[in-house]
């Protein structure tokens, strides 16, 4: 069955329909990471967006459902240049068709992927409609498009209840603002106690169970939203606790300490971005799934210093605040699959608990 993807711009590309049959609109954008497609479509960041995947053949492994970073996948659709039909991998439990039918996503196949991609960096991100009615009337759908945004990300995604992850080391309390699983496996696997939170958990209770440390965990949609979420980090941040953030947990803590961030124009989404050291030199490979940046400018000296930049762009990529236990960064050390570079962050967080705990 023919299937149209429809951009804000005007631009109509015909592939073939996959997945669930049925009409979407959505903010698209590509991600440029050759493996991991179900990390990639079950990373709760993704809310509301379409993801365009670079690599030209996805589906060939199947899924693994140990693999998935949440219980279901995020994407309002999936966009590929080839759909491999069958599957084949010793850990596979269904077809990449077979899961997105499942969870009512759809797909479309055939279209040129670098046409695409080469038009959202030359015009950024955009609204786009994927359809399989052959007779759409372009001038009422273009509006509709150019009006779509991403809203009300995090409440969508977080979980509803406390989940805990026993261990018999530090208690760290994790703030689900979208998070992927592999954060809380990370620090579970490094001996750490680790109790989940909801996104809108209030500040007091989280203190009250008296964590040696505190996560703010990845998520989805613009970081100004979540004024509720930043007056209770704001709360967070004036404790003594060891404070570990990613990605949207990294622009949320900025915004309660008086930085400003901004929407890019296409955004880092894959599993190859360099970002640098400042402190070192060092550069590592990073994988990255955002849209939004911290402002340097709005930075205040006498808050935080950049920590890491991104090679590309010289983007603020990570943060220490001054006289606080606190790193923020906007890559994911936690990247699975992906490069594992900089998971020592992880047991540098450990670092702040143990000095904090024998100050």
């Amino acid at each position: 069955m023919n299937a149209f993807l429809i951009l804000e711009d005007g631009h109509v590309f015909q592939g073939q329909h996959f997945g669930a049959r049925k009409e979407v609109i959505c903010e698209v954008v590509f991600n440029t990471s050759m493996t991991g497609y179900l990390e990639v479509l079950t990373d709760p960041s993704y809310q509301g967006q379409g993801v365009v995947m670079t690599y030209p053949l996805i589906g060939n492994y199947g899924v693994c459902l140990e693999d998935a970073e949440s219980d279901r996948p995020w994407h309002s659709a999936f966009i590929v240049r080839e759909i491999s039909r069958t599957s084949s991998n010793f850990r596979r439990q269904q077809d990449l068709e077979e899961y997105l039918i499942e969870h009512d996503i759809p797909g479309i196949s055939g279209v040129d992927t670098r046409a695409i991609t080469k038009i959202l960096r030359e015009e950024g991100c955009m609204g786009g409609m994927i359809t399989t009615n052959p007779d759409f009337k372009l001038d009422e759908i273009l509006p509709k498009l150019q009006a779509y945004k991403v809203t009300d990300a995090v409440k969508t995604v977080t979980r509803n209840e406390k989940e805990y992850f026993k261990g018999d080391g530090f208690k760290v309390a994790l703030l689900d603002l979208g998070t992927k699983n592999n954060i809380a496996h990370s620090l579970n696997k490094r001996g750490c106690d680790v109790t989940v939170y909801p996104a809108f958990t209030k500040a007091e209770e989280i203190l009250k169970d008296q964590p040696d440390g505190i996560m703010l965990s990845n998520g989805p949609g613009d970081p100004k939203e979540c004024t509720e979420i930043i007056s209770e980090i704001q709360k967070l941040y004036q404790s003594d606790i060891p404070i570990f953030a990613i990605c949207l947990g990294h622009q949320l803590m900025a915004l309660a300490t008086g930085a400003d961030t901004k929407k890019m124009r296409w955004g880092h989404r894959g599993g190859n971005h360099p970002v640098k050291d400042l402190a070192t030199g060092r550069v590592y490979i990073s994988s990255q799934n955002h849209g939004y940046v911290i402002e340097e400018e709005s930075i205040k000296e006498d808050v935080a210093e950049v920590s890491f930049i991104n090679v590309n762009d010289k983007s603020v990529e990570g943060l220490d605040y001054k006289n606080k236990k606190i790193r923020t960064v906007q890559f994911h050390p936690e990247a699975c699959p992906g490069p594992q570079d900089t998971a020592y962050l992880f047991d540098e967080f450990l670092d702040m608990m143990k000095g904090a705990k024998n100050a």
